[in-house]
């Protein structure tokens, strides 16, 4: 099997599940593994795909995503070859997906595995979490000029949910713009600045300090709130190293 993935989280999965020999196309943002990075064909980057490299590659499956990629490009691929496209908003859709990207490449015992240890960690988050009363209110930024949050049918916002706290935004679809008036009004809590797509810095924490001088704003790990891979196994540790960080 000729396997290409246009999404960087599920790219890792495919490493993780052994599968070397069978990804031979991988896009820009791919970093991880970094050997992949180095060493796999490139196909362009997840919303500007570069179809004439998938047509020399000749893939006998394609995985991509229902937001990381672009609808007409996903549509002209599929004119070719196999797609399967997902759909990730939950961590049960995370679960679910690692369980059938198994079964699509014949790894199913080491998916399964894999989704059963990452459930079993964050079960254990959840009694640490479930319980934090009451729930900081919360704000998760992915973009500056203008300033951009996670809504609420998001898997960034799931991930906040099982930090145990309040995302401001649950009410919202997508990645609504906001500005410092609006999460004053909103009595913003907490505010986390992630480290992509646009890579928040301390100066970032600064600038925003003036404006809300009640908030707590520190900087967090965009790969541990978005991407919903075998990175998923980590995510716990993390965000009980983040919640024990906030209550000192």
């Amino acid at each position: 099997m000729r396997i290409i993935s246009l999404v960087p989280s599920q790219t890792e999965l495919l490493f993780d599940l052994g599968l070397d020999e069978e990804v031979v196309g991988i896009t820009k943002f791919c970093i991880h593994p970094e050997k992949w990075f180095r060493s796999k064909a490139r196909v362009g980057g997840t919303k500007n795909i570069k179809v004439e490299i998938i047509h020399q590659l000749g893939p006998d499956l394609i995985i991509a995503n229902k937001e990381e990629n672009t609808k007409e490009q996903i549509e002209e691929l599929s004119k070719h070859y196999p797609v399967w496209t997902t759909d990730i908003k939950t961590l049960d859709d995370a679960l679910q997906m690692i369980k059938e990207i198994g079964k699509l490449t014949n790894t199913t015992i080491k998916a399964t595995q894999l989704a059963n240890q990452i459930k079993e960690k964050f079960t254990c988050l959840n009694k640490q979490t479930g319980s934090q009363k009451p729930k900081p209110k919360t704000a998760y930024l992915i973009w500056r000029n203008p300033l951009m949050a996670a809504g609420g049918d998001t898997f960034i916002n799931d991930m906040i949910n099982h930090c145990g706290f309040e995302n401001i935004f649950k009410e919202i679809t997508r990645y609504p713009e906001t500005d410092a008036k609006q999460l004053n009004d909103k009595n913003c809590e907490l505010l986390l600045l992630s480290s992509e797509p646009f890579p928040f810095k301390q100066k970032h924490i600064q600038e925003l300090k003036l404006q809300l001088p009640k908030t707590t704003i520190i900087l967090v790990d965009g790969e541990m709130f978005s991407w919903y891979g075998s990175r998923l196994l980590n995510a716990p540790e993390y965000f009980q190293e983040l919640v024990k960080e906030l209550n000192q």
